[in-house]
């Protein structure tokens, strides 16, 4: 048995020895992970070899928040009494049960716990339910008419080919190669169905996992994950093909819907099966969940948590996208409420937020909207959220579904399509290639963020297999306000570098300070330009020369 894999089976065991408590759920936080049994030079440890070729590939680093939390603070929460339900290293945290008060005052006397906060409450406790978590409306009613273009798509044509994702299926370029890891509340009938045979007969389901009821099979509960999967992966030709069916996938339950359930326990349950999916190897997430409040109204995020580094679920998420993966989640089904807003973890700055249109393109009303807390445009970009085409649960029917859920599949289904298609890129690349390729990114609005990619576009914009760059200047965010990102080829010859912006009228603005950052070994340069307050809204023309090379781009500046 091999490092990797003893380092799980010791976790699992540590999962499974809470199955049968019932107590009163805490989070954690653990002070430090000195003393460690794990090393930074021995990553296989705990990391697949996919997972640290990730990292490799994307230049990251591996660091100290990809070493797993100190297993002797693990067991001196069970010497106090409590049951440890699962762990976070990137948190550097434990979820756990204790049955008593006692138990808990001598948990939080142990010197190398940081703080607790309860996040579950006892099993049947639930009297005043709130609203689910799940970002969907339910099935609708009535079959749209199909496209005379709609082929082996089926159904499943126009929420694709809103985006030219057939441009890419054209090619060949499906998602085989590409692991999407699925959180949902369950996947009830997905084992069976038909329009999924290919996943099976392929082994393309490379993980499963409960974390709600630390079991290793999610096929039950909920039939939300199962649709969001015909989103993404079905292959029933003439009938439905989702957006990726060539992907390999890893089906992790997070979200117990079960009674209509909600406590802040589910959110870190969502980071535990992150860490997992990272571990395994993972390259695209896809949560389909959108958390702000609470059967205890203590525990409720208010909107000023939404500012991207509040919610522990938020967090998690943007600790993933530092890891190389591309993080897709809905933005939630307020738009029509009193919160109105996305909800976490759409509030991340390296999440891709995704709301929801109808066919027609125009917004759907209960699709959530920004800003975030700290002023940021979310939604990034929208796909098919009304009437999406998906799976019948009798396998005998497509089913028509709406909700957010399921405009953050489709497009993490592309996305991971496009991904396949350059290999090179990095899963920054990928992100900001949908927003800048959408077609409102020269004006996006807490609405529409950038609006609906067009993925054949968004491949023009990417590192090619022959020169591994972006074959265009990539700058983001754009429109920007008080700072902006570019990144182009460099061929490493020098680094004599000079910067010049013009307005429309070609007059030279000063307005700016800037620095570059260069990467002679992946053959780019990042560039860093930070905006004064006296530099005016409006379009820039950007000049960036040494004595070898030049680039030119516009910044619209807000």
């Amino acid at each position: 048995m091999n490092k990797f894999i003893l380092g799980c089976y010791i976790l699992l065991l540590v999962g499974l020895e809470g199955r049968a408590q019932t107590g009163d759920r805490y989070w954690i936080e653990f002070t430090d992970k000195s003393g460690t049994p794990f090393r930074l030079d021995q990553p296989g440890a705990f990391l697949s070899a996919r997972s640290i070729e990730r990292r490799q590939k994307q230049g990251i680093a591996i660091d100290s928040s990809d070493l797993p939390v100190n297993p002797t603070y693990l067991e001196g929460l069970r010497l106090a009494g409590a049951v440890v339900r699962h762990t976070s290293k990137w948190l550097n945290g434990a979820t756990i049960e204790a049955p008593d008060a006692p138990t808990l005052a001598r948990v939080q006397d142990l010197p190398f716990v940081r703080s607790t906060r309860k996040n579950g409450r006892s099993a049947h406790h639930n009297e005043h339910p709130r609203p689910s978590k799940l970002a969907w409306n339910g099935l609708q009613e009535g079959v749209p008419r199909l496209s005379a273009d709609s082929g082996q798509y089926g159904a499943g044509w126009e929420q694709l080919a809103l985006h030219k994702g057939e441009w890419l299926h054209n090619r060949g370029f499906r998602g085989e190669g590409v692991w999407i890891a699925v959180f949902d509340a369950g996947f009830v009938e997905m084992d069976r169905l038909s329009c999924f045979d290919s996943l099976r007969l392929g082994n393309r389901i490379a993980d499963t996992w409960d974390f709600v009821d630390l079991s290793p099979n999610p096929f039950g509960f909920d039939a939300h994950g199962t649709y969001v999967m015909g989103c993404l992966a079905a292959w029933w030709p003439g009938r439905l093909v989702g957006t990726a069916p060539g992907a390999t996938y890893l089906l992790y339950r997070t979200e117990n819907n079960v009674g209509g359930s909600e406590n802040q326990i589910e959110e870190d349950n969502w980071v535990a099966a992150a860490e997992r999916a990272d571990s395994a190897g993972a390259d695209v997430f896809n949560t389909s969940l959108a958390y702000s409040t609470f059967d205890d109204p203590l525990m409720d995020h208010s909107y000023n948590d939404m500012d991207g580094q509040t919610a522990r679920i938020t967090r998690g998420s943007d600790f993933a996208a530092s890891k190389g993966i591309l993080v897709v989640a809905s933005a939630g089904n307020y738009g029509n409420s009193a919160w109105r807003y996305i909800a976490a973890p759409a509030d991340g700055d390296s999440v891709l937020a995704v709301g929801a249109v109808a066919r027609n393109r125009n917004r759907v009303a209960f699709s959530s909207q920004g800003p975030t807390a700290d002023g940021r445009i979310k939604p990034n970009v929208m796909a098919v959220g009304s009437g999406a085409a998906s799976c019948d649960l009798t396998g005998q029917d497509v089913a028509y579904v709406s909700g957010t859920s399921f405009s953050g599949p489709i497009m993490a289904g592309l996305a991971a399509c496009l991904w396949q298609s350059r290999p090179h890129a990095r899963s920054m690349h990928v992100f900001k290639a949908l927003e800048m390729s959408a077609d409102r990114s020269a004006s996006p609005d807490t609405f529409f963020g950038h609006g609906i990619p067009d993925v054949s576009r968004a491949w023009k914009m990417l590192p090619s297999a022959t020169t591994n760059q972006p074959s265009v200047a990539l700058v983001y965010p754009n429109p920007c306000t008080e700072e902006v990102v570019v990144e182009f080829p460099w061929n490493g010859i020098d680094q004599n570098d000079h910067l010049a912006a013009f307005d429309v009228m070609g007059r030279v603005c000063n307005h700016f300070r800037y620095t570059a950052q260069f990467f002679p070994n992946e053959q780019r340069v990042s560039i860093f330009i930070e905006f004064d307050p006296n530099m005016r809204a409006g379009l820039y023309v950007f000049n960036w020369t040494t004595s070898d090379a030049g680039q030119s781009f516009r910044i619209i500046k807000n």
